[in-house]
């Protein structure tokens, strides 16, 4: 929750502050944001399987808090945008080294009948941080003259705070063993063919959602002012917030497949209210269904992957999860900043309207193999 304040203090208004302050264009932010998420989850590809190697999943993801927080002073000493794109980089290496442990933490903590709700919880408790980091940023917009630099300064705070409540307070599960030499020789295709159907219709579900640095451009574009703008990442999170909880309480007591096919629905709906909006009100509510689609779709994805791998390989299972998804979003993004570029804010949510309706129709292809 901490880091997430910390990131979403920044990545609220780095958009803005790229295509504005630094001149960079919509391809440009496009390619930082593609770019960064992509090897952020390339690195959990390692860090996943390495958790499950050792048996260690504290230190890792310590490591990988740790990186996050040393790098955010980067932001406000930035002078250009390939400055912002080093520190983004390094930060999501960071990222990478500590999604794939934390996850299978998670996992390693609960029962498989607690496991959609603990997964819920986890992204609620995210969510919170991506809720308030925003907020924040609005909040000391106004009060530091619109100074972003300043308000990147600060956000590095609770960065650090994060990283001692995990040294301080979490600890290795007891249960938890290294991987036996027997074990050394088992890669991601010994992953059952469960686990690929989950990750195949999770992974083409990120084509259409491509970086919320859009939703961003999205509400300026529209009038939002710049110290105004991070309300977009409120509303959406705020949404995803109260909506991924009851999401991973509802996908341990009925069909998955249901929940998805509904978060993909609400994502075509979200795309095409932002494709023909003409007001800041309608940008919000495209951009509240939006988080919508992600509670109803993350925590249930995670729970389903934790469900589908081996306990020796849950590690391994999130790494090349998330690797696959890193490398459609870095795709999206980029395709999505040509067409901002070359079309315009319209055709870039109506083509991804038309990816959210295909994953649909996969979704109902792929549900037999989903409920295995």
């Amino acid at each position: 929750m901490f880091m997430d304040v910390s990131s979403e203090m920044i990545h609220a208004l780095l958009p803005v502050f790229v295509v504005g302050t630094l001149g960079a264009s919509a391809i440009w932010l496009g390619v930082i944001e593609g770019v960064a998420e992509a090897t952020a989850n390339v690195v959990k590809v390692f860090s996943g399987a390495l958790s499950d190697r050792w048996g260690k999943r504290k230190s890792l993801a310590l490591l990988g808090y740790g990186l996050a927080a040393v790098t955010k002073p980067l932001f406000p000493l930035a002078g250009s945008a390939g400055t912002v794109f080093a520190a983004r980089f390094i930060d999501r290496i960071g990222k990478g080294i500590r999604g794939a442990p934390r996850d299978a933490l998670v996992a390693d903590y609960t029962s498989p009948e607690q496991r959609g709700e603990a997964y819920g919880l986890r992204q609620s408790l995210d969510t919170v941080g991506a809720f308030l980091g925003p907020l924040f940023a609005i909040g000391l917009m106004m009060l530091l003259a619109n100074d972003v630099r300043a308000v990147f300064w600060i956000a590095a705070i609770p960065a650090f705070i994060a990283v001692a409540i995990l040294w301080l307070a979490v600890k290795e599960p007891a249960h938890l063993t290294p991987m036996p030499k027997r074990m050394v020789d088992l890669r991601p295709k010994d992953l059952p063919r469960s686990f690929w159907a989950v990750a195949t219709v999770a992974t083409f579900f990120t084509l259409a959602r491509f970086s919320e640095a859009f939703l961003i451009l999205r509400g300026a574009d529209i009038g939002l002012t710049i110290a105004w703008t991070p309300l977009v990442l409120v509303v959406m999170n705020v949404v995803y917030m109260f909506s991924a909880y009851p999401a991973g309480v509802l996908a341990d007591r009925m069909p998955r497949h249901h929940l998805l096919m509904l978060g993909a629905a609400m994502l075509v709906l979200a795309n095409l209210m932002l494709a023909g909006a003409s007001d800041v009100a309608v940008v919000l509510l495209g951009v509240a269904l939006w988080g919508l689609h992600m509670g109803l779709t993350e925590g249930v994805f995670t729970a389903m992957i934790a469900d589908a791998a081996p306990t020796d390989l849950r590690g391994t299972a999130f790494g090349v999860f998330n690797l696959l998804r890193g490398l459609l979003l870095m795709l999206a993004s980029v395709i999505a900043g040509v067409l901002w570029e070359q079309s315009g804010p319209a055709a870039t949510f109506i083509t991804a309207a038309v990816l959210a309706a295909f994953s649909m129709l996969l979704l109902m292809a792929s549900r037999s193999m989903l409920r295995a």
